[in-house]
């Protein structure tokens, strides 16, 4: 979306915009940042959409280039640093790839069943992308970045091993206290369709506060363009990890358990 805003207030921004008159804009290829390998294509643009971004001219006509793009690069690094340290085992990029498609459909559930969502999201998405952080991750010294387990854990931006133990800490004790407590449970379900509708919408909480909670950290740590670039990334991961990691399982059946990743240094 930021890319996409950033290409209609440069054409506003060069006057293009104006000279349209009833016309049809035929592609706009926006060019992503160093660093950035995706290409965005927006669609032609009907003339009931250029009316529409002329009546909002005066919002993205001062949209500033350069933070835009220096956050677009720091989402990049971002992705980067993530993959170069915490995904060289091949199995942990084919858990990820399993887990990011249970992930888009619980993006799917989301707006039709939120509780069902979270039930996709934490037992097959969350289960699938820590056990291959937790299982399979190489943990003495990384050759690949010249670093020790202890420095990468140490700079890990989102949550690493100790932050994400207090979190499934918590995971694991949603569903015990609502086996001890059913007078919480949502509804007027007290049976087993009840308790997991309950419990599905505590883990959603459980998520959104997960995701807050971090991000308002790193507001006060690293800035807030390092905390909302993080939280894009998470929202994201989804998407890009589909994208970066298909052919994980094929080179896993070839035998490749660590991915040669280069230019790491």
């Amino acid at each position: 979306m930021l890319i996409i805003l950033l290409g209609f207030g440069r054409i506003m921004q060069n006057g293009v915009l104006d000279s349209l008159g009833s016309d049809v804009l035929d592609w706009i290829v926006i060019m992503p940042p160093a660093g950035v390998a995706e290409y965005t294509y927006c669609r032609p643009i009907l003339t009931g959409m250029q009316h529409f971004l002329q009546i909002l001219h005066p919002v993205f006509y001062d949209l500033p280039e350069r933070p835009v793009r220096e956050f677009l690069e720091l989402l990049a690094t971002l992705r980067w640093d993530d993959h170069r340290y915490y995904h060289q085992s091949r199995i942990n990029q084919t858990l990820h790839l399993l887990s990011a498609i249970s992930f888009l459909v619980a993006y799917g559930l989301l707006f039709v069943n939120p509780a069902g969502a979270a039930l996709v999201g934490w037992l097959v998405g969350m289960v699938t992308r820590q056990s291959g952080h937790l299982f399979f991750e190489p943990r003495g010294y990384d050759r690949v970045n010249n670093t020790t387990y202890s420095h990468k854990e140490s700079i890990k931006v989102g949550y690493n091993m100790r932050r994400k133990g207090i979190l499934i800490a918590i995971w694991l004790a949603c569903p015990l206290v609502l086996a001890v407590q059913p007078d919480w449970r949502a509804g007027p379900d007290r049976g087993v369709e009840g308790y997991l509708h309950t419990l599905g919408l505590l883990w959603l909480a459980l998520g959104a506060c997960g995701l807050a909670a971090r991000t308002i950290h790193l507001t006060f740590l690293r800035g807030p363009r390092c905390a909302l670039a993080w939280a894009t990334k998470i929202l994201t991961d989804p998407f890009h990890n589909i994208a970066q990691y298909w052919r994980s399982p094929i080179a896993l059946m070839h035998g490749e358990l660590l991915d040669p990743i280069a230019g790491a240094h």
